[in-house]
This record gives structure tokens, C-alpha cells and sequence, in this order.
């Protein structure tokens, strides 16, 4: 079996109705999955995506719940499992508020707040799906982090921290799921245009990020949902615990 060929596995993407968790999602069911649209706020945009989805012929739901909270992220999995079967293909794209502000203009509430949410809606969601994954003997785990876990850049502290402790429990989540055929890793971008984060510096900034990597340009979020489609499917069988930068050359192991 192909990544063009996945036989109408059910994935759920959070965080999806909006640039890259939509991306991946309209790619996901061109590819034949089954998709599930969660959102938190959003309706009107996770319906649009619904919408995309089944005018080009696939199958996809919107379900609301916010991934921070315990109960809701429950619900949804209950949901899904009793409407379309066991979730296969986990994306945890879902982006965690959090201050942009320098570590002197910071409080530890701040980024400690960014922190605990951060890892507290990685480790529902993969806490939720897990026990299926686990009756099927196959999962697919796809965290999206960012390269500023590695590479830091101003005023991005709390983003950058709370995404490096992302990147080290998806290793462990890798270790030990990995007997019961289930597969984790990160999809860690660079700077992404199209999405909430790319007009907070301003323009001119989004030109000096471009001019940073070999390519001359920014990603754009279908860019990052092939990494994450690829990690999704059946060609990564035999890849888990790695993290894949998605940046364009700007920095290179």
C-alpha cells in the first residue's frame, strides 16, 4: 500500500480548520483517508474545509473540542469511534496559545502556562486514541513542532521550549508504542506563510526569513502537510522518533 493508496483509513487532524491542519487534511482525503476536521472555535472554517473535502469526493466530519481539555477530547474520540470506527492516523496540529514577548518581559505563568498546555494536549490526544491503535496493531502518530525548538529567534521562547519538550515525548511515545505497530514523529517546519504566526512580525520580517534558507522562500502550508502525509502513511512503516525539518535549507543537521 502507497501514501496514494490508503485504503479509507480514519484519521483525525486537530487544529484543522485553518492553514496547516487544513492542508493536511484536504491532502489526507485526496489520498483516500477518511478524515475527521476538529476545531475549537471555528465551525464556519472546519465546515468550509468539510465542504472542500467532499466536493473533490471524500469523506470527512467536523467535531469540535478543545484538545486542553480532558473530557472534550474523550467525547470526540467516543464520537468518532462510534460513527466511523477506530482513529488510525493521529495529526496533532493544534497550536497552544502562548505570549510572544521576550524572556525579561516574560512571567514563569506565561511561559510555564505555555508548557503545561502544550504537553497536556499532546498527551490527551494521544492518550485518547492510543487503546485503538493498539486492538488494530497500527497507528500513525504525526506531532507538528517547529524549528525554533532547535533554533531560537527573538520574542519565541515560549514556543520554542514548550515545542522541544514536544519533540522529546514524542520519542518517547515512539519507544514505547512501537512494539504494538504504531510509528511517532514530529514534523517540525520553519517559517510558514498563510498562518496565524506569519504576520506578527510584519512583512518585512517574512522577506528576511525568506532570504534565510536556499530555496528563497517560506514554506507554505501544503509544503508541511506532504511531510506530515508521508509520516501518516504506509512508506514511513519503518521510520519512528525522528524529527523531519520542513524549512527549506535554512538550517541544516
Amino acid at each position: 500500500m502507497t501514501d496514494g493508496q490508503q485504503s479509507g483509513r480514519l484519521a483525525i487532524i486537530t487544529g484543522a480548520s485553518r492553514g496547516i491542519g487544513a492542508a493536511v487534511a484536504r491532502l489526507l482525503a485526496s489520498r483516500g483517508m477518511r478524515v475527521v476536521v476538529n476545531y475549537r472555535s471555528s465551525s464556519d472554517e472546519a465546515d468550509a474545509v468539510v465542504a472542500s473535502i467532499k466536493s473533490a469526493g471524500g469523506h470527512a466530519i467536523a467535531v469540535q473540542a478543545d484538545v486542553r481539555d480532558e473530557s472534550a477530547v474523550s467525547a470526540m474520540v467516543e464520537q468518532v469511534r462510534t460513527t466511523m470506527g477506530e482513529v488510525e492516523v493521529l495529526v496533532h496540529n493544534a497550536l497552544i496559545p502562548y505570549a510572544i514577548k521576550s524572556f525579561d518581559e516574560m512571567s514563569w505563568e506565561e511561559l510555564g502556562g505555555k508548557l503545561e498546555e502544550e504537553m497536556r494536549s499532546a498527551f490527551l490526544v494521544t492518550k485518547a486514541v492510543i487503546p485503538g491503535m493498539t486492538a488494530r496493531g497500527y497507528g500513525r502518530i504525526v506531532y507538528l513542532g517547529t524549528g525554533l525548538s532547535r533554533q531560537p529567534r527573538e520574542r519565541m521562547i515560549a514556543l520554542g521550549t514548550s515545542k522541544a519538550a514536544l519533540n522529546q515525548f514524542a520519542r518517547y511515545v515512539a519507544q514505547e508504542m512501537g512494539p504494538r505497530g504504531i510509528t511517532a514523529n514530529v514534523v517540525s517546519p520553519g517559517p510558514v506563510d498563510e498562518t496565524s504566526l506569519a504576520d506578527v512580525f510584519g512583512q518585512e520580517h517574512k522577506q528576511r526569513q525568506a532570504a534565510q534558507t536556499v530555496l528563497g522562500r517560506m514554506a507554505s502550508p501544503d509544503d508541511v502537510a506532504r511531510a506530515v502525509a508521508f509520516y501518516a502513511g504506509d512508506d514511513s512503516a519503518f521510520i519512528t522518533g525522528t524529527i523531519a525539518p520542513v524549512n527549506g535549507g535554512m538550517a541544516m543537521d
